[in-house]
Order: structure tokens, then sequence, then C-alpha cells
């Protein structure tokens, strides 16, 4: 995978419990890391039909490895202003060098 292909900044973020000075806990959203990645969206293609077990996730993304940030599926990705759910992360060719994200889009609700 080379820089050229890796055009979209994403966000890594970790929806937590945060205390604030004041001692109460409230949901707030920690951003772990800010790199560059690959995105590719769903599409017809033989390998996104050989992925028909996940079903549910609508994008891929693909970036290096980050050392000391664990990605798993409790974590979100934002990019474009999107925020997409985590649905499976794995190493790559399991080398250590890169990490392949399928997620999900969150799509808000109005109320």
């Amino acid at each position: 995978m080379s820089f050229g292909k890796m055009n979209s900044f994403i966000d890594i973020i970790s929806n937590a419990p945060v205390k604030d000075a004041d001692g109460f806990v409230t949901q707030g959203d920690t951003v772990l890391a800010s790199v560059r990645a690959y995105k590719e969206e769903r599409n017809g293609s033989e390998r996104w039909a050989n992925m028909a077990v996940f079903s549910e996730a609508s994008v891929l993304f693909r970036f290096r490895k980050i050392p000391g940030v664990e990605v798993s599926p409790a974590q979100f990705i934002v990019c474009e202003e999107k925020r997409y759910r985590i649905t499976s992360a794995e190493d790559v060719r399991g080398r250590g060098m890169y990490v392949e994200c399928l997620c999900e889009l969150v799509e808000g609700s109005v109320n």
C-alpha cells in the first residue's frame, strides 16, 4: 500500500466515560489517533462478494499500524464528517504493518 492510495484522513475515536473536573461522569469521544488511510466503499466487485459474512459493512479502511494503539470493534472511525462503527479489525497478512477495518455507517435519528 503506497501513500498515494492513502488519501483519506481519519480519526480513530473511543467512546468512553469521561470524568470532568467536578467529578461527574459523561459519555465523551476521545481521539486515539489521526492518520491517513485507504478508503474503499462497498461495490459489486468479487472481493466484496467474498466478504458476504460482513453484510452490514459498507466501507473498508486500511491504514498503517499505530504503535501503542489497539484498534477494536468498540471504537469508531470519523472520515469526511461521517461516523463509522468498526465491525471488524484485523492485521493484514499477519505482518504487523497494516490494519484493515470493515465498518458500517452510523446514521443519526431525528426526534
